[in-house]
This record gives C-alpha cells, structure tokens and sequence, in this order.
C-alpha cells in the first residue's frame, strides 16, 4: 500500500527538537490510537464524557477537579475567561462585546511574556483579559508582582517554562502566595511540564498542560485545580470555548495517556546521556564541530547535546547547515534557539539510535563533504 509520506509527498522528518508542535509533538502509544479510533466510532452524551472522565482524571491525581480540552493555549484562553466570567451568563455569551465592568486584568511577569509559536498575550487576550507586565525582562520578585495588583485584576498568570527567563524570577510558590494574600486566582501554564501536581500542590489554583507533550497524549490539553475554578472553566464550552473544542476522541484519548503515563517507566536524564556518548564522540571527531551533554533549561531531567559548530572553519553559518538538513527526503530537526551563536542542541526523547547515526553522518557530509 502507498505510504502516507509517498501519496501526499511528504518529508519524512527526524525530530531532535523536542516535543514541538510545529513537528507533530510526539507519538502516542499504540493502546492510546486504539483508543482514540474507539472514541471516533462511538457516541457520547458530551457533557457526560466530559464531566466522568474529568472526575476520573482528577481521582488518578489525586486533584480537586480536571478537564480535558482542545491543547495548552486553548486552556490558557479559556482559563482566562473563567476567572473573567465566572457565574455570569450574560458575560459569557459577550465576553469581548460586553461593557460591563468587571476585572480583566491578569497580571504576568514580563519575563513570562513570551512566543512560545504564539504569543502569550494573544491567548490572554482571546480570553477576554488584559496582559498587565509586572517587574523586568530579566528579573520578577514577589513584591514587584504585588504592586501591580488592583481592583481591576482577575488573576495571576505564571508561565513554567524553557521559553521564558530563568534567572531572577520568583517561584510559582511565591506567586500563589502573592495571587493568594490578595483573594486572586493563579493560573499556570506548565504546557511542557512532566510534573502533572507539583504546580497544583504548591498554590496553582488552574494548571494547565499540553496533552501531547510530556503525557504523548493526542492533541489535546489538560486542565487541573480547584474545582469551582475548573466548572468556570468547562462553562465556557457555551463560550469562547465553543470555538476550542475538543473531540471525543481526544478526551478518550487523552484520559488512557494520563493512566498509562503515571505508571510507565521513563527514560532519565543519566540514561539520555548514556545514550547519547556514541552520537557525542562521533560529532567530536568531525572538524569544526564540538559537542557537549547540557541539561534542560527550566529544570526538568533531560539531558541533550549541545552541537557547537565554528563557522569560521566550516565555511557555513549556523542557520545555513540548519537549512541543509531540512532538505532531501528526510529532514532533521534540533532545537535552534542559539543559532546565532552558531550553538544548536538535540534532543534525544523521539529519537533512537539508528537516527542518532543518521543525524551525525549527515552533519558529516554538509561540513566534511564525505
């Protein structure tokens, strides 16, 4: 039979930048697609599958309440139009039309303000809010946040993530106590995060995860918290939310990826390294190139590789052999956001050893030409 990649042709792709939207984010289990199909080619009483399978999500995290939705930006949008409408029907079918006057405010480190493929403020913004940026690009305290607070704030949103600055930054503890000290909601977006309660148990009052992610769920998000926060949430499913739905499909989906990934056996930072000593000394030994084990950025434990490459004696910059191997058949992807300083790292998680030798022959022959 003609393969999916022949018929549309398309590339296939070695992905070493992570779990990346632009790429298809990850690949669920086989159990998970069976699942999913199962979903498709059954009915549901929507409300009902949403309301069983959000109790039984949150029974599995031990969590007050939880809601599957359509992916993390979607739940950053809706989040934001919770705290905003809350219980009001009139503000929820004219959120964006209404002139009633009522807080819409969210208050977010400058920091935090960031394009993680979309801007932050953009998914507030759809949420009905207004982004207030409190403290500086490069440092946020507790007390800078605070002072940002008024009678118009509807919450405080933090950001847990490798897109934002690290340094200088207050912690999610000390903004729940910020948000709470003044009777406001924290909401945080912790999309990429593979910690599915830290961030609930220490003061977030709505988190918010990517289903596709770390869980390798299909596309979808999770919402977890408090559970009046989470009933505001799913009552904007006659609101904003109309437009972000998700299918059942993925609620199903999303639900048995959760299950599976509380119990399965993930691969450690020490054993990526282990993994990735081959792919180093290979890269090392090609001229020009120098390689290095780095850890995650935002704390979590992934280890990848850090591929230095000197323009100088290649002859290319950075970007240029970035292009290159995107081109062909196959193309190859790293995690670009040094480029500019001729820096690009690998990320190992969805990708096995045949592709690690795939990746370092290829790099070879761009800078060696053999």
């Amino acid at each position: 039979m003609q393969s999916i990649y022949d018929k549309y042709q398309l590339k296939h792709v070695i992905n070493a930048s992570g779990r990346m939207t632009a790429l298809g984010v990850s690949t669920p289990t086989p159990e998970v697609v069976e699942r999913v199909a199962y979903g498709l080619n059954h009915y549901f009483e929507i409300k009902d599958l949403v309301n069983k399978t959000g109790e039984y999500i949150a029974s599995l995290l031990d969590v007050e309440a939880a809601v599957v939705v359509s992916c993390a930006s979607a739940g950053i949008a809706q989040a934001v139009a919770a705290v905003i409408v809350q219980d009001d029907d009139d503000l929820l079918l004219n959120l964006h039309s209404s002139d009633k006057v009522v807080p819409r405010e969210i208050i977010l480190p400058k920091g935090h303000n960031v394009n993680f493929g979309a801007p932050v403020d953009t998914m507030v913004t759809l949420g009905g809010g207004k982004v207030i940026e409190a403290g500086f690009a490069n440092e946020c305290s507790a007390a800078q946040l605070a002072a940002k607070i008024t009678p118009q704030t509807a919450a405080i949103l933090y950001i847990k993530s490798h897109h934002t600055v690290q340094k200088s930054m207050l912690t999610v503890e000390q903004a729940a106590k910020v948000a709470h000290d003044h009777q406001l909601p924290l909401i945080v977006d912790a999309a990429a995060e593979e910690e599915l309660t830290a961030y609930y148990h220490t003061g977030g009052d709505i988190v918010i995860y990517s289903g596709a992610k770390a869980i390798e769920g299909p596309t979808s998000g999770l919402v977890i918290g408090k559970k009046q926060y989470i009933e505001w949430v799913k009552r904007q499913s006659q609101g904003i939310g109309r437009a972000m739905k998700v299918g059942k499909e993925g609620i199903l989906g999303l639900t048995l990826a959760i299950e599976q990934y509380l119990s399965a056996t993930k691969e450690t930072g020490a054993e990526m390294v282990n993994r990735m000593s081959k792919f180093i000394s290979d890269l090392n030994d090609i001229n020009g190139i120098s390689a290095q084990v780095v850890w995650d950025g935002a704390g979590r434990d992934i280890a990848r590789t850090e591929i230095s490459f000197d323009e100088n004696v290649i002859g290319k910059t950075t970007y240029q052999i970035m292009a290159e191997l995107k081109q062909g058949n196959t193309a190859i992807y790293f995690r670009e956001y040094k480029a500019n300083e001729g820096k690009v790292e690998a990320d190992i998680r969805s990708v096995s050893n045949e592709q690690l030798d795939v990746i370092s022959k290829n790099i070879r022959l761009l800078v060696e030409g053999f």
